[in-house]
């Protein structure tokens, strides 16, 4: 739950940033996503992106330290 959660944030952060490379690369003022739709869409891909990153670090966090206990003695 709380994976999911802070995939949300990130996500939502990840827009703007996103947003601000796209204008500054691009020379653009602002930028239009055309409507609400295609800003969850965008919102959605970066949650996915973000939840899927977030289950590696925790897969890989829990394997380490059963491999630090193991190696224990």
């Amino acid at each position: 739950m709380v994976k999911a959660a802070v995939a949300g944030v990130i996500g939502f952060v990840l827009i703007f940033i996103e947003s601000m490379i796209v204008m500054k690369l691009k020379g653009y003022e602002t930028i239009e996503y055309g409507g609400i739709a295609p800003f969850i869409n965008v919102w959605a891909m970066n949650f996915f992106f973000v939840y899927a990153i977030l289950t590696q670090l925790t897969n890989w966090y829990v394997n380490h330290q059963e491999l630090n206990e193991d190696n224990s003695f």
